[in-house]
């Protein structure tokens, strides 16, 4: 019997967002299940539940039916303890749950004998839990819409412009963090025609920053701030003495500040004093992505807009809750993902398999145990390192050289049999191919890779003596006794210098175009 999903409707306050889409109903139908939505579940989201009706799903008006009913229950944001307490027994919960940070829901969800897998738990450094982290998704999300609130707080364009009236300078804004949320912010901005500077303790994502068309800020202390799971990590006094120097200067020459400083399981690291506040101009706009973890800002309020110092200090904890549909679409794509590598019989049944990395590393309780946190997981080691060709001994240089000089006797040797009993034409015909793949060879392993993909660097050699080859074919007579060819190969070699003359001029266009995919 096929299990059902039930779709709850968000109780937070202000939560918008639903776990699921109605396109993604039909997906999941189709691995075997059947799918319960709760009137309204999706209204904050534009999906209504007619949508859901149309696309398979059974709507009911009561919240406890989703809860007491159903055998897995996707969730957005962690259940509240009365939500807790209506759990089937051995149902699976699928949840942003942060078990961190709420050791009580974690008990509480344990005494029910239930499966739990924490979205906020996706092992990010395999590649192939991508397509499940949904902190991934909503962090993108919030970057972008970060830079959306600071817009609609500013007072200025943000692109600069020449106007009859004046001209009008870009807006500058300073990102700090450039993580999912910084970089998305980054583009975002860099795309309505703003300044952008960035900075980040990690001096790996700096070719990120420009890529992005922002421009990297360096602290002027050296440490290295990759933490683990594709974190930052918490630096040293020095480093973070240099860094407040920094923002400080960025604060007093720039217009607007998005700050996405956290680390997994500690407070937000202060970055911007009431003093760095009170250097900027006045008009300026600060966006605090971390205010829900205490916020980057110390003027900060959460889930409020204050003007401090004549700045705007933003501090919503529900950006990615602000695009409700483009996030339920994408969690619930996240979620979709993950039913697929639960259900790979689909057959409307799930399967934990504990010995699976991607499931075990978010696998938070199974079946009333607590397993949270996942043992470090075993990367593959890296490559070792090629050992140095030995230096070749002086008798194996006079070997190869034997060698070299051996080849090439017998090859004029066999030149020189063709030679003998072969038509003086087919001798002319003969060197020239010869001489023609000679230079196609030097010619064609001598491009810079950069002009042509080695693929088609060779098949427009091939192309260019095929055409020559065709040419001499179908040229009028040059020299008394010469015999013009033939009607059919004539029409042969026509039809050959159509097509590669097609190859060549096609192999060009490709590869301009591939060129181009890499110019911004």
């Amino acid at each position: 019997m096929p299990q059902t999903i039930g779709i709850p409707k968000e109780t937070f306050a202000g939560e918008k967002r639903v776990a699921t889409a109605p396109e993604i109903v039909e997906k999941l139908i189709k691995l075997g299940f059947s799918v319960t939505v709760e009137k309204g579940a999706g209204e904050g989201a534009s999906f209504f539940d007619e949508a859901f009706t149309n696309a398979g799903a059974k709507v009911v008006a009561s919240a406890a039916e989703i809860w007491s009913a159903s055998d897995i229950i996707f969730k957005v944001r962690e259940p509240e303890m009365g939500e807790v307490a209506q759990l089937k027994p051995g149902a699976t919960l699928i949840s942003f749950i942060w078990p961190a940070q709420n050791p009580e829901l974690m008990k509480a969800l344990a005494e029910r004998k239930v499966t739990v897998l924490a979205m906020d738990c996706v092992p990010r450094l395999l590649s192939r839990a991508q397509k499940m982290d949904a902190l991934t998704s909503m962090a993108g999300i919030g970057g972008y819409r970060a830079v959306i609130e600071a817009a609609n707080a500013f007072g200025r364009y943000f692109n600069g412009q020449i106007t009859a009236a004046g001209k009008i300078p870009p807006a500058k804004v300073f990102i700090a963090g450039a993580g999912v949320a910084g970089l998305a912010a980054i583009g975002t901005a860099a795309g309505l025609g703003a300044i952008v500077r960035a900075n980040d303790t990690r001096a790996e994502v700096a070719d990120q920053v420009k890529s992005l068309g922002g421009e990297f800020v360096k602290v002027d202390y050296e440490e290295e701030g990759s933490g683990g799971g594709g974190y930052a990590k918490v630096m040293s006094e020095g480093f973070q003495a240099a860094q407040r120097e920094m923002y400080a200067k960025q604060a007093k020459e720039v217009d607007i500040i998005i700050t996405t400083a956290l680390i997994p399981g500690k407070p937000a690291p202060r970055l911007i004093t009431a003093e760095m506040v009170a250097s900027m101009k006045p008009g300026s706009v600060i966006v605090d992505m971390a205010a829900e973890r205490g916020g980057n800002c110390e003027l900060t309020e959460p889930d409020k807009a204050v003007v401090k110092h004549g700045v705007t200090i933003i501090g919503y904890t529900d950006l990615a809750s602000r695009l409700a549909k483009q996030s339920s679409t994408l969690y619930a794509t996240n979620l979709f993902r993950l039913t697929e590598e639960l259900c790979k019989a689909k057959d409307g049944q799930i399967v934990v398999n504990m010995e699976d990395d991607a499931i075990r590393g978010f696998t938070v309780i199974k079946e009333g145990e607590i397993t949270w946190p996942a043992p470090p997981l075993k990367l593959p080691a890296p490559p070792a390192p090629k050992a140095a060709a030995p230096v070749a001994k002086a008798e194996e240089k006079k070997s190869s050289g034997a060698g070299t000089a051996f080849t090439m006797l017998a090859g004029a040797c066999l030149f020189a049999l063709i030679g003998y009993g072969a038509p003086a034409a087919f001798i002319g015909h003969f060197t020239v191919f010869i001489l023609a793949v000679f230079v196609g060879y030097m010619v064609v392993w001598n491009v810079t890779p950069s002009l042509h993909t080695p693929l088609m660097s060779v098949t427009n050699a091939i192309s260019s003596i095929i055409t020559i080859g065709a040419l001499i074919q179908i040229a009028p007579q040059v020299a008394p006794g010469t015999v013009r060819p033939d009607d059919l190969i004539r029409w042969i070699a026509i039809v050959g210098i159509a097509l590669t003359t097609i190859n060549m001029f096609g192999g060009f266009a490709v590869t301009r175009r591939m060129l181009m995919m890499f110019q911004k």
